[in-house]
């Protein structure tokens, strides 16, 4: 997500703040290469126009502090007007005070909706103690109502489904049993079509008029780049869209689409969808992104990720056997199974600040695959006492996991320098350092 503007700007920003003095001559040029890797980035060439012209304003009009440099004091002009087209301040589901918060989710059809609906479901029963309850009226789609069943069984929240063409008579019985039920929050996933048609925004003006909505997000598919914003524009002429979700945000590495909705539509982006699984959505954090985008890292998104997987009482019991050397390749295993958890290896490195200038640092999550199945190709003894593995063993345990000697040699030795190092901080720090991987 967004690996080929961060790659542009980098070599941009690099160049900014090795200037010891900004002139007209030095922005202007400087504005061009930040134009330019806007549009490579599929940002909509009006966005990418009116950011330029809004930055050199302010950068030809600004007063040069003496406690910072001038390319330091530019690249931070870039970091607040990249904020400010993305939104300014996060802005999340607006919950009603008391009784239940309508949501409906709107989109066109394989935008993601359906998917949405059951993450945000989840994302609100996790994160925020909601009771959600899912209403299924996308009646067009075959398969949309079983979908959303079988994901509502998974996050364990409540699906209203009836096996009828009447989508307003489904809405207003779904809201009706969740008043009978312990439900505060509803989402009502409607249907969509391949483009926008009478038909669709009737339905939908009805599905309004009888739900009384308090939010209603429009979810558009973040790889079709300007489509998305054609459509999620269009859209917000029609019905009063409220936010916007970007689906499929994992699949664009231009992420174009992010920086052009907010400016063309007024509307807020409020989620962001990263992935495949149930958790794979997240709140969207205008400054966060801006930081990640220049290549800032964004460390406090990376530490609720670990703080949503990692639970306490296993962190502790993983400590005591890092601290008496009692740390396994079967506890090896369970840390690389947790991490994958997190999310996607090259998004969590992003979030480091400066990691993705170090050299060496290269990951991806195959390499985790291939650990893993490394460690699964070797017994329980093998995994307990890695030192009984000799050359024969090696050979065995590379062939099962379809991977190379080397490779298993690699992951052995890196293993056993863990375990020293670990041992060492146990006796110098008497336990005090960090837990997990």
């Amino acid at each position: 997500m967004f690996e080929q503007l961060q790659d542009r700007l980098s070599d941009v920003l690099k160049t900014i703040r090795g200037q010891g003095k900004i002139t007209e001559d030095n922005i202007s040029q400087s504005m061009r290469d930040v134009r330019r890797a806007l549009l490579e980035a599929d940002v909509n060439f009006k966005v990418a126009k009116a950011f330029v012209n809004r930055v050199q304003l302010k950068a030809e009009g600004e007063k040069v502090f003496t406690s910072i440099s001038p390319g330091q004091q530019f690249v931070k002009l870039i970091q607040d007007e990249l904020v400010e087209f993305l939104g300014g301040d996060t802005q999340g589901i607006k919950f009603k005070s008391s009784g239940v918060t309508i949501i409906l989710i709107a989109g066109l059809q394989g935008s993601g909706k359906t998917t949405t609906s059951a993450k945000l479901a989840s994302l609100l029963k996790k994160q925020q103690n909601r009771k959600p309850y899912l209403i299924a009226a996308d009646l067009q789609r075959p398969g949309a109502i079983d979908q959303l069943e079988i994901l509502g069984s998974q996050i364990d929240v409540p699906v209203y489904s009836e096996r009828i063409a009447d989508a307003v008579a489904v809405v207003k019985s779904g809201l009706k049993q969740a008043e009978i039920l312990d439900i505060d929050t509803v989402l009502i996933d409607t249907a969509g079509r391949l483009h926008i048609d009478g038909e669709l925004m009737a339905e939908l003006k009805s599905l309004v008029d009888i739900s009384s909505p308090d939010e209603i997000l429009y979810v558009a598919d973040g790889m079709t780049g300007q489509d998305a914003v054609t459509s999620s524009s269009a859209f917000s002429e029609q019905i009063p869209i409220s936010g916007i979700v970007l689906s499929k945000m994992d699949g664009d590495s231009r992420g174009g689409a992010a920086l052009s909705i907010c400016q063309v539509t007024q509307k807020p982006i409020k989620f962001l969808g990263i992935g495949e699984s149930i958790d794979a959505i997240e709140v969207f954090h205008p400054i966060r992104l801006a930081q990640r985008i220049l290549g800032m890292g964004d460390v406090v998104s990376l530490v609720e990720k670990a703080q949503g997987v990692f639970n306490e009482k296993s962190a502790i019991q993983m400590q005591k056997k890092m601290l008496g050397n009692t740390f396994s390749l079967s506890d090896f295993k369970n840390q690389l199974m947790q991490i994958k958890k997190m999310g996607s290896i090259s998004e969590m490195m992003n979030m480091i600040p400066g990691a993705s200038k170090l050299k060496g640092m290269e990951m991806n999550d195959r390499q985790l695959i291939w650990l893993e199945a490394i460690i699964n190709s070797m017994t329980p003894t093998e995994r307990e006492r890695p030192e009984l593995i000799n050359g024969s063993r090696r050979k065995r345990i590379a062939k099962g996991a379809g991977r190379s000697v080397q490779e298993v040699n690699q992951l052995l030795k890196q293993f056993s320098q863990m375990r020293t190092m670990m041992k060492k901080f146990g006796k110098m720090g008497k336990g005090k350092f960090p837990i997990g991987l």
